[in-house]
């Protein structure tokens, strides 16, 4: 397994061994023992199991308190994944960094507390499997808009299909104000 650093702390890239031959593959998805060595040591208390149709976009979301830390990786088809880093007092906050996650080289994503996190499906379909490290709530969930200019996240999609929760998330700059108040 190779962890490679983003630029914006604590979140990173995860490329596990995959151990393929005329059989398929098999890939370890999750060793507590063997994150926790390559710095990602949390617990997860849920997995979740996406299923989008292409051109969806789903965020970008985040819990507010007391936050949650995700691992994405695809099942099946091709993403393009991004987190947003929301830590007030983070040198990078307001910086984005976007990835294509897909079932063919099976990389993964660590989002760690304190981010938003949002996918747009860039193939047919995907199913996208995530861990979490608390239950979701739906009295702290929260949203930045998808195409807010001031985060200029350069989505892959040009008309996305969205829910219409994501469709009424906040400004960065409503996000800025509210948490210097």
């Amino acid at each position: 397994m190779r962890v490679v650093q983003t630029g914006l702390a604590g979140l990173v890239v995860v490329e596990p061994d995959v151990y393929d031959d005329n059989r398929g593959f098999f890939i370890e998805t999750w060793a507590a023992h063997r994150y926790h060595e390559a710095g990602i040591s949390c617990d997860f208390v849920q997995d979740n199991h996406s299923r989008s149709a292409a051109n969806t976009l789903r965020g970008l979301h985040y819990q507010s308190t007391p936050g949650q830390a995700k691992l994405i990786r695809v099942v099946r088809g091709q993403i393009y994944d991004v987190a947003v880093d929301i830590r007030s007092n983070s040198p990078t906050f307001g910086q984005h960094f976007g990835i294509l996650l897909d079932d063919q080289s099976h990389r993964q994503l660590f989002v760690p507390v304190g981010f938003a996190h949002g996918f747009c499906v860039v193939s047919d379909g995907a199913d996208v499997g995530y861990k979490v490290s608390t239950a979701y709530n739906a009295a702290t969930e929260c949203g930045l808009a998808y195409d807010d200019p001031d985060l200029a996240v350069p989505w892959p999609v040009s008309a996305p299909i969205l829910s219409d929760r994501d469709k009424g998330n906040q400004s960065f700059a409503a996000f800025r104000t509210r948490m210097q108040g």
